[in-house]
């Protein structure tokens, strides 16, 4: 099969986790989210807990840039781990990313996977939304809260997945040209999303 390397950006309670997944089984390549900090925490040789506690958070160190600057290569993740922060996790996340790409198809949901892998060759972007009311009952529902907390909830991971998104790409969260397709998964069920991204994809080999 050829390679598929598709990246998901998505807001929480648009299903984007979802559909994505869906989209890796129908397509039967592997699926990372989560599983990146897994992967991530292998690739260094630190704590799964160390890229939970900075995922997808921003920071700016400029001690981490000095340390980096001053030691060229690689493998000195465990040297250095006391100048850890966000800046290094997103780096060695990205590292990751980049290999998972190479190493053949698969779908990464997050942690900027488009502006990480935007050299990648034929790479598919995708952006999946959904307007707040929409967002607040899903997210309701999903974690058993009421429609005030949901909708706090939504709003502040807003607020996190943008400032992240924006801090380390310099770009705007969101923003429909910054992805190949964005999707309103309010409009759609999830299986037709996931039908409509087939067709792109499809579309996309033929081009």
């Amino acid at each position: 099969m050829e390679k598929i390397v598709i990246t998901i950006g998505r807001q929480l309670g648009s299903d984007g986790r979802k559909i994505g997944r869906m989209l890796a089984e129908r397509l039967g390549i592997p699926f990372y989210d989560k599983e990146l900090i897994v992967e991530a925490a292998k690739e260094s040789g630190l704590s799964e807990k160390m890229f939970e506690n900075s995922d997808e958070k921003p920071t700016n160190s400029f001690l981490y840039s000095l340390v980096m600057s001053m030691q060229p290569g690689t493998g000195l993740y465990n040297h250095y781990s006391d100048f850890l922060n966000s800046d290094h996790i997103f780096k060695i996340q990205s590292d990751v990313i980049k290999k998972i790409a190479q190493n053949g198809s698969c779908i990464v949901v997050g942690r900027c996977a488009d502006y990480v892998l935007r050299e990648t060759e034929g790479v598919i972007k995708i952006f999946i939304y959904a307007d707040v009311e929409t967002r607040t009952q899903r997210i309701a529902i999903r974690d058993g809260v009421d429609e005030k907390k949901a909708k706090t909830a939504v709003l502040k991971a807003d607020k996190k997945r943008g400032n992240y998104y924006n801090f380390y790409t310099n770009q705007e969260w969101g923003n429909a040209k910054n992805y190949d397709l964005s999707i309103d998964s309010a409009k759609l069920s999830a299986e037709e999303c996931v039908d409509l991204l087939e067709a792109y994809i499809n579309l996309r080999k033929k081009s």
